[in-house]
């Protein structure tokens, strides 16, 4: 069996009935929904017209919230539903991200996962989903998509469908007859400020308590707004007048925050080692020990940030002792314990003075801070919701931030502590050609044509948009340009406060470039 819905546009009325039969059902609360009706209106007074799109999970045959989740609480049936066991969700938000159809919520009351999984609770018991049933106009058809018989086999069969982003490569199982571009694309026609009947927005997860931090999402939507219409390509006679709260930005600061601190964990051990292994003077033992310190403390306050993201602390566990390996939170997960394992072990073996493993153990801290520094940019790519994060030069990305992280933590250290001048000057070499590298990154991405319209938005955020001055002034002029010419100016003339401020300068600007990757592709609306 593979079951499977197809939602009739030419019979839906936009009635609700079927939101309101989706919540009775399984007890939804204000301000989210499994199923919910999307208003579009199309033409000038008076030749208007309004048409409608009935929104929920699409149950993909190649369904990328598994694959992200990393406890394995979501999951596909014997059947082809995909349905959630909200017993074993941790609330890391990840498939919310990896959904491009913005189907998964976070429950405000139980802080997990929660979504459409057609009444798989009916189906096993042979009653169809509680929408099929209600719907006054049998707008809704449900069953199995593999039966020649049924009804919504030989829909699919006659009729032309259509659904939506196929160039996900999801196989969605949620089809329109007669569906309209205005209704199916969701930049065709952006979010206002407020629809009638849906002031009730609210904050999801661990921040539920407070009204407007995340779930206010029509309010986190203005920089596209303020784009120039014909970047968006938006039609002028569309218009979205009804829709649900948006959900907005559900990754914040404390995503932001431990890519920062996990670039700067693993940038101070990988170019300390490195600098040992190419055979570097001056870099002692004394030196790759107190890398190692300064690698745990930060690698601790990564720990600590990523479970605070989550809206289920309680669970963290999990992800270890329940793992998906499909998932790249589990395998990143593994990297960063394995990782600092061999930190831990470096420690002890130097304070029992055992060095016969010297060269092994190092060459293992190198690949594994690799590896810990790079793990993220999978992880995005999983976010299949986000085409900005499908960018393979993420990878790069991350780990040159890694390594002008790693650079400017010894730069601020030597104004404190004596350092060894070729080690110094090493430093400062790498972090020069670390901030290049960045800035050329950095001028790619506009260069560059990117390969979807949503990734052009993101750009076009980024240089023109909400985060134009904080892109422009805090990542590129006060985050490089600056520190590029302290450098300069530190080389010619011994001054160790221009080492100090450029040291200083760069990681804010580490951490403002992270800020804008994790935020702008979540402005983008994702229905």
């Amino acid at each position: 069996m593979n079951f499977g819905f197809v939602i009739d546009n030419r019979k839906c009325i936009g009635c609700h009935a079927c939101t309101v039969a989706c919540k009775s059902e399984h007890d939804v609360p204000v301000g989210v929904n499994r199923t919910w009706v999307k208003y579009i209106e199309k033409g000038l007074y008076p030749n208007t017209r309004r048409t409608f799109a009935v929104n929920r999970c699409n149950h993909c045959a190649d369904a990328p919230c598994v694959k992200i989740c990393p406890v394995g609480a979501l999951y596909m049936r014997d059947d082809g539903i995909v349905d959630f066991d909200n017993r074993r969700c941790v609330g890391c938000k990840a498939c919310t991200q990896a959904c491009p159809y913005n189907a998964i919520y976070i429950d405000p009351e139980t802080r997990t996962t929660a979504k459409c999984n057609y009444c798989a609770h009916r189906i096993d018991i042979g009653l169809k989903p509680a929408c099929v049933n209600i719907c006054p106009e049998q707008a809704i058809i449900a069953g199995d998509i593999d039966d020649p018989a049924a009804e919504i086999s030989m829909l699919i069969a006659r009729k032309q469908v259509q659904v939506r982003k196929p160039e996900k490569g999801t196989l969605p199982k949620l089809f329109y007859i007669d569906g309209d571009e205005a209704s199916t694309v969701p930049t065709a026609a952006l979010p206002t400020d407020g629809y009638m009947w849906s002031e009730q927005a609210m904050g999801v997860g661990h921040h539920a308590e407070v009204k407007g931090s995340r779930g206010q999402g029509v309010r986190n939507f203005p920089s596209l707004e303020s784009l120039n219409p014909r970047i968006l390509s938006l039609p002028i006679d569309a218009r979205r007048t009804y829709d649900a709260p948006q959900k907005g930005v559900m990754w914040g600061w404390e995503v932001s925050g431990y890519i920062w601190t996990k670039a700067i964990a693993t940038g101070i051990v990988l170019i300390t080692f490195l600098a040992s292994l190419l055979g570097i003077e001056g870099v002692t033992t004394n030196l790759q020990v107190t890398s190692v310190i300064i690698s745990m403390l930060f690698l601790i306050f990564t720990g600590g940030l990523l479970i605070s993201d989550l809206d289920r602390p309680d669970r963290f566990l999990y992800v270890l002792l329940r793992p998906n390996w499909k998932s790249w939170l589990v395998r990143g997960a593994y990297i960063i314990t394995i990782y600092g394992g061999l930190l831990t072990l470096y420690l002890l073996m130097k304070f029992l003075k055992y060095d016969r493993f010297d060269n092994l153990l190092s060459l293992l801290l190198v690949i594994f801070a690799a590896l810990s520094a790079v793990y993220t940019a999978f992880l995005f790519a999983q976010a299949k919701g986000r085409d900005f994060w499908q960018n393979p030069i993420l990878l790069l990305y991350m780990f040159i931030h890694s390594m002008i992280g790693g650079a400017a933590v010894w730069l601020i250290a030597g104004i404190f502590i004596s350092l060894p001048e070729p080690f110094l000057a090493f430093m400062k070499s790498a972090l020069t050609g670390s901030i290049a590298i960045h800035l050329l990154l950095e001028l790619a991405e506009f260069v560059i044509p990117h390969s979807t319209k949503d990734s052009h938005i993101v750009s076009e955020i980024i240089s023109k948009g909400s985060l134009k001055y904080l892109f422009w002034c805090g990542a590129i002029l006060f985050g490089n340009i600056m520190p590029l010419i302290l450098l300069t100016v530190s080389v010619l003339a011994i001054q160790p406060l221009f080492l100090l401020l450029a040291g200083t300068l760069i990681l804010a600007g580490i951490y403002i470039s992270n800020h804008i990757i994790v935020r702008a592709p979540q402005l983008i609306p994702l229905s």
